[in-house]
């Protein structure tokens, strides 16, 4: 090549845009994806939805397999897709790579109406669906564990399809109660979804100790069963519902709470007798501060209490007895901790 013959120029480079891949979120699953996911992962029907307010549900769940044999009291799973929507408002959540085909599990007890329309106890073994008791949980105690499953649920409508475990399980249930048993259920919020099941079976049972369900909430709308209870009252003279509210203008000032029930007296003078650990069972679900399960000190075996006080505290006081499943102990204080 003469030296001064110049090269041909070089034609200019074209800029290539590589676009990172994105990660996978229920904004970016295909909808073809999304509908074989819930296809392959879903054995369940939403068949009805009641909704006490925008954060508190009954929700009623057809499964695609016979209904398990189960006790009033325990309890079993529900489940959606990370890939499901979310309500609006709610912590955020940042999904790692490959967390966006998962199914979000969590266990619910099961919850009853207990009673029809014609205030008559309502024949479970002919229905075919779950009974849930579910409140909205906008936000985790954790800063790094947004509610994962709540808000997914509080999105689903009547037809649409969920995950359900098809195991029914738990030691929460009526099985020592005997028939003229005072049996007390003390729970808080959703809480009380096993008691009214519990309450369905004594009732069908045609139970005839005295029978007593105190729960306490934040405001009246939080109690999705309250009319029910009250038309049971009306009809069964051994049952009695007490609804505690701590945000009510008219009880803002004077809150009286579960573990208030028992100190102050109230609870014995609406059962008209004296608590009795020879006669009476005491049921506890809900806010585990309101329970207050004893631990115990591995070196010594020394038990200590929680503080604040809580309500095993005020009855093994007065001669009850908590029970112990790891040990085999059936006392006459049963619980069942909700978070």
């Amino acid at each position: 090549m003469s030296a001064n013959v110049r090269p041909a120029p070089m034609p200019p480079r074209r800029k290539v845009w590589v676009l990172p891949r994105p990660i996978l979120s229920e904004r970016f699953m295909l909808p073809e994806e999304i509908a074989d996911a819930r296809s392959k992962r879903y054995n369940g029907t939403v068949a009805h939805i009641r909704k006490a307010h925008a954060d508190l549900m009954v929700l009623r769940i057809k499964p695609d397999f016979p209904r398990p044999a189960h006790r009033a009291g325990q309890y079993c799973t529900l489940g959606l897709g990370n890939w499901e929507p979310r309500v609006p408002g709610t912590q955020a959540e940042n999904l790692k790579p490959g967390d966006e085909a998962k199914v979000v599990r969590r266990a619910y007890s099961i919850s009853c109406t207990i009673i029809d329309d014609a205030d008559a106890v309502v024949d479970v073994a002919a229905t075919d669906f779950i009974e849930f008791y579910i409140t909205l949980v906008r936000e985790g105690s954790d800063p790094a564990k947004p509610p994962a499953l709540t808000p997914r649920l509080f999105m689903l409508r009547e037809g649409d399809r969920v995950s359900v475990g098809e195991k029914i399980t738990g030691h929460y249930n009526l099985e020592h109660v005997k028939p003229k048993d005072t049996v007390i259920f003390l729970g808080t919020g959703t809480g009380e979804a096993p008691h009214n099941y519990m309450t369905w079976e004594l009732l069908k049972n045609g139970h005839q100790g005295k029978i007593l369900q105190a729960n306490c909430v934040r405001l009246k709308n939080d109690l999705a069963y309250l009319d029910t209870h009250r038309r049971i009252m009306a009809k069964y003279p051994n049952y009695h519902y007490l609804a505690l509210t701590t945000r009510e203008a008219d009880t803002l000032t004077h809150k009286v709470y579960i573990q208030d029930l028992i100190t102050g007296g109230q609870l014995e003078s609406t059962l008209g007798q004296k608590l009795d650990p020879a006669g009476t069972h005491v049921f506890l679900c809900g806010n585990p501060k309101m329970i207050g399960v004893p631990e115990k000190n591995k070196e010594t075996g020394e038990r200590f209490y929680p503080k604040p006080l809580g309500v095993i505290e005020i009855l093994e006081g007065r001669g009850f007895v908590v029970d112990n499943n790891a040990a085999k102990i059936k006392g006459n204080i049963h619980f069942e901790e909700y978070w």
